[in-house]
């Protein structure tokens, strides 16, 4: 559909959302979220200009329509149930306990968890990892081991089902000290590798780690949360989907990641081990 178009169903249909709401155009304006200025400009015959993704969430959810109707896109207006936003951006602040996160582990409780982790998954970090890259980091270390033992005893409980895949280059790297890890000893990181090894035979097998070759495949660091949510990992955000079809997507390519890995779940903990008893001059 041309640009020019959808935006004149939409601007259409923000008429008839204005006219049954009773409200003046500040007052329609102010339960959206927008000043009035940018509502007169949605509302121009001169413009084809459209809203914010946000926005456009936003004025649905107020209004009780669906995006669809909205947009021009179908006649039915009616919404079977809540709508749910299909990208979310939630920032990471400093509690584990204070964010979504414990939530969403929560919420998919009983359904399958894909992780890729960002570096050494955060469940199997020593105090002492957990310590260092929270300085470099500059952040909460006790609210960074509140995470961490979070994810130990969830990754516990009977009913969980976690998968993790990540690049095997990256242990190798960490084993090395290379990169961000150059400022632990020798002795700390081969104790970082005797812990995950531990713990990796402690959780299976409702803990899974799966290792690829990373030269040969790449992923971005994300959290697939059972069939419902997606959080892919931007730092100190992360962008959340809730939409079916990139979930699926996402679950898609996870899948291919495990079905590429060379080190197997039930072959990481060794793994582990014998990288810290390696001569790690010779990796």
């Amino acid at each position: 559909m041309d640009k020019r178009d959808l935006s004149g169903l939409f601007r259409e249909r923000l008429k008839t959302l204005l006219q049954r709401s009773g409200q003046n155009q500040s007052a329609f304006a102010a339960s959206v979220g927008i000043d009035r200025s940018a509502l007169s400009q949605l509302l121009s015959d001169a413009t084809t200009r459209l809203p914010r993704a946000e926005t456009l969430m936003t004025i649905a959810a107020e209004h009780k329509v669906s995006l669809d109707w909205l947009l021009g896109l179908s006649q039915d207006e009616g919404l079977t149930g809540e709508i749910r936003a299909s990208l979310e951006i939630e920032e990471g602040p400093g509690g584990f306990d204070r964010t979504l996160l414990a939530k969403w582990h929560a919420e998919a409780a009983g359904s399958k968890i894909r992780y890729v982790p960002a570096g050494i998954p955060d469940l199997l970090r020593t105090e002492t990892l957990v310590a260092y890259e929270a300085d470099i980091a500059n952040r909460n270390r006790r609210a960074q081991a509140i995470e961490t033992q979070y994810r130990i005893d969830y990754s516990r409980r009977p009913e969980t089902d976690m998968e993790v895949c990540m690049p095997r280059h990256t242990l190798e790297i960490f084993a090395r000290g290379l990169g961000v890890w150059d400022g632990l000893t020798e002795q700390q990181r081969r104790a970082q590798l005797n812990h995950m090894a531990r713990l990796l035979d402690d959780l299976y097998p409702t803990f899974r780690l799966f290792l690829y070759d990373g030269r040969a495949r790449y992923s971005i660091p994300y959290t697939i949360f059972g069939p419902y949510r997606a959080a892919i990992y931007v730092g100190d955000m992360y962008l959340v989907l809730n939409a079916t079809a990139p979930i699926r997507t996402l679950t898609r390519h996870f899948d291919n990641l495990i079905r590429g890995a060379d080190i197997n779940a039930h072959e990481a903990a060794d793994f582990a081990r014998k990288l810290a008893q390696t001569d790690l001059s010779t990796l």
